[in-house]
Parts: structure tokens; C-alpha cells; sequence
């Protein structure tokens, strides 16, 4: 859907309440079509998104696995390497 919305479950320490937001908010862009709403729509928009970051803050809370927690560090090295092997490594040779 949206390349910009991370995965926020399952991390130690877990998804703080400004990346939770983010998340909404790019998935509110996403569906209405505006990256800024007008002033007609800006209560709507606005309302959306802290409802969407209500709904997710609810469900990555009860959300349960017995999987490890993720290591934030080490899924930021591993999205760094993807986009170098994807979009280039700005010099550096990454196979």
C-alpha cells in the first residue's frame, strides 16, 4: 500500500505514540488524496487520523506473539542495505 508505513509491531521497546501517529497520518494521505487537506476538510482529515492512531495504538497493544522482539537497530541496517540494492549505494558496492 504505502512504502512509507513501517511495521510497527512486535519491537523492543516498543512503537512510540509519534511513530504511531506518522503511521496514520500516511495512511489518511493515502486514502484521501491530499497531503494537506483544504480548510473545508481539515477537521475531517485531522479527525481520521487521531482515531486511526487510537484504532492501531489498541491493536499493536493487544496484538500478542511469542516471537522475539525485533532489534530496531538491526531492521534499520537491513532497510538501509535494501534501498542501496535498490536505488543504488551512493558509491559503495553492496552484492
Amino acid at each position: 500500500m504505502c512504502r512509507n508505513i513501517k511495521t510497527l509491531f512486535n519491537f523492543a521497546p516498543s512503537a512510540t505514540d509519534v511513530e504511531i501517529e506518522a503511521a496514520a497520518l500516511q495512511y489518511v494521505r493515502k486514502i484521501s488524496g491530499f497531503n494537506k487537506p483544504s480548510k473545508a476538510n481539515e477537521e475531517a482529515f485531522n479527525r481520521a487520523v487521531y482515531e486511526i492512531q487510537l484504532i492501531s495504538k489498541n491493536l499493536l497493544d493487544t496484538l500478542e506473539t511469542k516471537a522475539e522482539p525485533r532489534n530496531r537497530l538491526i531492521e534499520i541496517e537491513r532497510a538501509r542495505l535494501n534501498a542501496a540494492r535498490r536505488f543504488g549505494s551512493n558509491g559503495y558496492d553492496i552484492k
